[in-house]
Parts: structure tokens; sequence; C-alpha cells
């Protein structure tokens, strides 16, 4: 079985650049999501940490 996925692979053209791209994608995703949580405002994050908590805002129950 594997050797026919390697046989598969190597009959595609180009795509050794599929793993490359998703790791830029994987990479980028994470220092955007470092960056911002660095330079959020520790008054959002507060608010958003008690929305679980917060009575009034559950209307479903």
């Amino acid at each position: 079985m594997l050797k026919f996925v390697k046989n598969y692979m190597d009959s595609i053209s180009g795509i050794e650049v599929y793993p490359i791209i998703s790791l830029l994608i994987f990479f980028t995703f994470f220092v955007v999501l470092f960056c911002w949580v660095f330079t959020a405002k520790k008054e959002y994050i507060k608010t958003v940490s008690n929305l679980p908590l917060d009575n009034q805002n559950n209307d479903i129950l």
C-alpha cells in the first residue's frame, strides 16, 4: 500500500510545494495569534473571560 502511495505521489508534478504552503499557513496563523494575544487590551480580555459567568446574558436558559 505504501509503495502505491509513494509511486502515485511521485507522478504528481509540483506536489513538493504543498507541504511547504501548509507549514507557512500554520506558522503564520500562530504568529498572528501570538501577536494578537500580546496586543489585546486587558479590558477586552476580562470582558470576554467573564461572559460565561454573566447571568444577565443567559436568555436561553
